[in-house]
């Protein structure tokens, strides 16, 4: 990761709280769809997209935009995914995301293979999710992210989710 060789003119930059360990692991594992997945947050005007689904490739890559308000504190849940990996970057605006590995988190509604979709209950780190940086989250990373951050109403964001290899 610390070698930015797999940015390949990419400018943005990855949270610290990334799994450095995971990330390499996934990376080359499936080098083709990451390159694709980081190939389009570069080549894009990520300013100028409308909300929707994106195809990058197929079912192993594809993009979400939204462009909507945050949600307070109490409106975020905890979530992970066991299928896909999501890139996760504020294009406008700020949000707030916590992270907790899935060890300390306590499931609170079942893992439902066709959304791809767990909640918990988990007590972890938050980070201020602003333009410039973007977060990674593997399947042992649960997440809550669109937290509200004083000042910024409406936030877009582009969501990448990019197939786990096995």
């Amino acid at each position: 990761m610390k070698s930015n060789e797999w940015k390949n003119g990419l400018t943005l930059n990855v949270h610290p709280s990334v799994n450095e360990v995971e990330f390499a692991e996934q990376y080359h594992k499936n080098k083709a769809e990451w390159d694709k997945a980081f190939a389009f947050m570069r080549d894009q005007d990520l300013s100028s997209l409308k909300p929707g689904k994106y195809a990058i490739d197929g079912d192993n890559v594809y993009a979400m935009i939204t462009d909507a308000p945050s949600r307070t504190f109490e409106q975020s849940a905890w979530e992970s995914h066991r299928k896909y990996i999501d890139i996760q970057y504020v294009i406008k605006g700020e949000e707030t995301i916590g992270v907790v590995p899935l060890s300390k988190a306590e499931v609170l509604k079942p893992y439902d293979e066709t959304k791809d979709f767990a909640n918990y209950t988990a007590e972890g780190e938050y980070y201020i999710a602003k333009p410039g940086t973007f977060f990674l989250f593997f399947p042992d990373d649960v997440h809550r992210p669109n937290i509200k951050v004083e000042g910024y109403d409406v936030v877009k964001k582009i969501v990448i989710k990019v197939r786990v290899a096995e």
